[in-house]
């Protein structure tokens, strides 16, 4: 589907509309995404861009890395994941989406929006709220070999006090994913100062971090905005 402007040019146009009819900035992203012919702002961004960054994306999933992959709300970073998942799991590969956000249900929906619904199939939903590191290397001790998963997302995974640390916890899914093959897509937030700045794309020293984490435990990092894909290998 081919939009009317450019993505930015539609994000300014919600922004006024906004401004003007005194409404929240995510309704008026979904007004103006619905003018386009699509079901919210979130769609319209990873519509415009979801092969692309899917193919450029995959070939960083090999077995033994961690990628961190990390926008601001409404840009499509779910999506992509679980497009990635789906297209992973048609290769054979075990796949698995843990997820402290949505509801099974959700889930769903975003997999029928992807047009992916007899993919996800293949695909494990996992939404408990006890899902941390621990719980996610105990449900992956018997997967099959090499399994991919995403982790929805980074700032949740220690919101409970009886969790471990955080920078703990992505040390052990490191570890576990070093040890068996497996690869791990950690979904972050970015902070809203982001949005504040002049730069096209966020970087790692955007990303909203309530608990410190050492970001070297990423082998790569993935920035999404704007319909845009940026991927840089850790430093």
């Amino acid at each position: 589907m081919t939009l009317s402007a450019p993505i930015h040019v539609l994000k300014s146009r919600a922004k006024r509309q906004a401004r003007l009819q005194g409404m929240p900035l995510h309704k008026a992203l979904d007004a103006v995404a619905h003018s386009e012919g699509f079901q919210s702002w979130s769609h319209l961004v990873f519509a415009s861009h979801k092969s692309r960054s899917a193919e450029a994306l995959q070939g960083k999933l090999t077995p033994g890395k961690m990628v961190l992959l990390g926008a601001r709300p409404r840009q499509g970073k779910t999506m992509l994941g679980l497009e990635l998942l789906a297209r992973l799991a048609a290769q054979g590969r075990p796949a698995w989406f843990f997820s402290l956000d949505f509801h099974e249900r959700g889930v769903a929906s975003a997999f029928d929006r992807l047009g992916l619904t007899a993919q996800a199939k293949s695909v494990a939903v996992d939404t408990s709220d006890a899902i941390n590191a621990d719980h996610i290397v105990n449900r992956l001790a018997s997967a099959p070999p090499q399994p991919v998963f995403v982790v929805d997302y980074l700032q949740l995974l220690d919101q409970r006090r009886s969790h471990p640390r955080l920078d703990a916890q992505i040390k052990a899914l490191r570890a576990h994913v070093r040890a068996s093959g497996a690869t791990g897509i950690v979904l972050s937030q970015i902070d809203r100062a982001f949005e504040l700045t002049e730069k096209a794309m966020p970087t790692a020293d955007d990303i909203r971090m309530p608990n410190p984490v050492d970001l070297r435990d990423f082998d790569t990092h993935c920035f999404l905005n704007e319909g845009q894909l940026a991927i840089a290998d850790a430093a």
